[in-house]
């Protein structure tokens, strides 16, 4: 699979995938090589899906980024709401869906990017066949997704100059049979990916990334990835500043989750990245979605090459009554170009 940046079509909306693509996917075996063709056979896999309205024409040079895994994004105007109160100028967010039951069949992106004045970039990270998970199905509106969409966003008070999805794996993590089978009764078309833009500032161009990498993986699995997309980056960008920002599932899928030794940390260091603009404390939260009483963990970073910082924090996920949003915290951080 190759790393390079490749163009991709920007279009007002994502095509749906077929009902005859749907029940071939159901009835193809479960293998790497039925997974790509689906890949290549599904035209939104190549697409990012862009709208909103932008209220500057450039961001500042001093500016606020937020980073959001949104789990679903049950709650679309109470975490526009969360993330106004930030004042971000870019909007980072991971496990966004669109046209899902268990969202009732909305658009979560395209409405925080409403509330919020910004402009949106939308890629698919999975096509699902499914309902979701067992406290997933009970928010289910409806026996059907109108889309099925599950996927990663930038939202930014500028509109970008340039969009790109970047693939970080294709071999169907979460369809094929064998040792990568995590959810067997839960089909899915895709994989883990990043959505990167370049959106004009006052003191020039600036690329942001927002990524989601592989839970069900150990370190070196993540660490290719981070390989894979810095590479991708460079194509894509370069020679400016970037920040890379996300839910990195540092720790995951351990006995005993630990973020400290993540091969990707060094991987970013060694290709010029900072880790210094964040946050002290875990990143996770007991949520509608995640019951898990003792959750605790350090998933979400942000990355940063080229750039001066200025103060991160970790918000809690909660809405004005302490009700959970996501399972995980809201990060944010300040930069600027120097």
């Amino acid at each position: 699979m190759s790393a390079a940046w490749e163009p991709v079509e920007p279009v007002d909306r994502l095509p749906h995938v077929t009902p005859d693509q749907r029940q071939a996917i159901l009835a193809a075996p479960r293998t790497t090589e039925a997974h790509r063709a689906f890949m290549a056979e599904i035209a939104a896999m190549r697409m990012v899906e862009t709208g909103g309205a932008p209220s500057e024409a450039t961001v500042p040079q001093i500016f606020t980024v937020a980073a959001w895994n949104i789990e679903r994004c049950l709650f679309p105007e109470k975490s526009a709401a969360l993330l106004a109160a930030q004042t971000p100028d870019v909007v980072l967010l991971s496990e966004v869906d669109c046209g899902m039951a268990r969202t009732a069949q909305r658009h979560p992106t395209a409405e925080i990017a409403a509330a919020l004045g910004m402009h949106y970039a939308y890629g698919v990270e999975f096509f699902e066949l499914g309902l979701g998970g067992e406290t997933e199905r009970p928010f289910c509106v409806d026996d059907h997704n109108e889309a099925g969409w599950h996927g990663n966003a930038v939202l930014s008070r500028a509109a970008p100059i340039a969009t790109t999805l970047i693939r970080l794996d294709d071999h169907g993590h979460w369809y094929i049979d064998g040792p990568f089978s995590w959810d067997r009764d839960q089909p899915r078309i895709g994989g883990r990916m990043a959505i990167a833009t370049i959106i004009p500032t006052v003191a020039g161009n600036l690329c942001v990334v927002s990524v989601h990498l592989e839970s069900n993986a150990d370190s070196a699995h993540r660490g290719r990835q981070m390989e894979r997309l810095i590479e991708a980056i460079d194509s894509f960008a370069p020679d400016l500043p970037v920040i890379i920002g996300g839910d990195l599932n540092t720790g995951n899928s351990k006995d005993a989750p630990d973020w400290r030794d993540e091969s990707l940390f060094d991987i970013a260091r060694e290709n010029g990245y900072s880790w210094d603009n964040n946050a002290d404390g875990m990143t996770t939260r007991r949520s509608f979605l995640t019951p898990h009483p003792t959750r605790s963990m350090k998933l979400d970073w942000f990355a940063a090459r080229g750039l001066s910082m200025d103060g991160a924090a970790i918000v809690p996920a909660l809405d004005p009554a302490g009700e959970p949003l996501s399972d995980h915290e809201l990060i944010v951080g300040h930069f600027a170009i120097p």
